[in-house]
């Protein structure tokens, strides 16, 4: 088999999976979102089984913890839910937006919890809250999605889909075409 048989099948197989996951790895992402704020939210309903309750005790010490948890714990709910069922994306992200600047807090409110040496060598609850920023990066790509755009896998696609709204936008703004 030649070089250039090999390069041609592996561009085959190379477009074919780029494309199925520019049509499926949005709600992929979407989904498992949804999953993970589910499942973390309903755990921190059973008083003792959520592994971040210690942190949120230690930095939330200013709010009941009898409300507070099961009020976060059903907020962290809706906004799986909103993410798995693809229903009011825009509220959900909105939710997730406001629910991180919470679990950031600790940065602020109980830094000694999250560093063993600052700021190269977080604790494992450091670590917890990093990661957190993984989460905000992937609800700002759906958030640019819920207007019912996607992703491309060909850039020409891409290219002449800017071409015509280009050009759209001129005609509206009167500008003619150039």
């Amino acid at each position: 088999m030649s070089v250039q048989t090999l390069q041609t099948r592996f561009n085959t197989v190379d477009k074919t999976v780029t494309g199925w996951l520019a049509q499926h790895s949005l709600t992929i992402l979407r989904v498992t979102m949804g999953i993970i704020f589910v499942w973390f939210g309903a755990l921190k309903l059973i008083p003792g089984m959520s592994p971040a309750e210690p942190l949120i005790r230690a930095a939330i010490t200013f709010l009941p913890m009898n409300v507070f948890l099961p009020f976060l714990a059903l907020w962290e709910m809706a906004i799986g839910l909103g993410f798995i069922t693809g229903k009011f994306q825009r509220v959900t992200i909105i939710l997730l937006l406001m629910q991180m600047g919470g679990a950031m807090s600790p940065l602020v409110l109980a830094p000694d919890r999250l560093w063993i040496a600052f700021p190269h060598q977080w604790t494992l609850e450091g670590q917890y809250v990093f990661k957190d920023i993984v989460l905000i990066a992937a609800a700002l790509v759906i958030a640019a999605t819920v207007r019912g755009g996607g992703l491309v896998s060909d850039p020409s696609a891409l290219a002449k889909n800017l071409q015509r709204k280009t050009q759209e936008i001129r005609a509206v703004l009167g500008l003619g075409d150039k």
